[in-house]
């Protein structure tokens, strides 16, 4: 019968009346575990690069965003603005000016577009 402690890793862990203690026991026929901790470490390192990239990329995606955000954010602003004084120039001026209203919108219009 095998013995019902030996894994195939070469490690195996034992009982203990004690929860808390964990008693390992090497098997000598699998002695490469400095080389598979090696491998592993080297993975861990990879993965820490991996995960500081995405990191970076995120803070230069999300510095961006908020760009995008003010600028939007000064544009309708701006579009707020025109579109008041516009209202207020064809009040003042009657209706005869609904040329001068689309004429001033279509630009705007087409900026506003653009940037969505």
């Amino acid at each position: 019968m095998a013995n019902p402690y030996r894994s195939r890793q070469g490690l195996s862990a034992r009982p203990v009346a004690n929860s808390d203690e964990i008693h390992l026991r090497i098997d000598p026929i699998h002695a490469d575990l400095d080389e598979e901790i090696s491998g592993l470490h080297k993975q861990v390192t990879q993965l820490k690069h991996v995960a500081q990239e995405i990191e970076t990329e995120a803070r230069i995606q999300n510095d961006m965003v908020s760009d995008l955000q003010m600028l939007l954010s000064r544009a309708q602003a701006g579009v707020k603005n025109g579109m008041k004084r516009l209202n207020q120039t064809v009040a003042q001026q009657g209706s005869n000016h609904i040329l001068q209203v689309i004429i001033f919108d279509l630009p705007i219009g087409a900026f506003f577009v653009a940037v969505h």
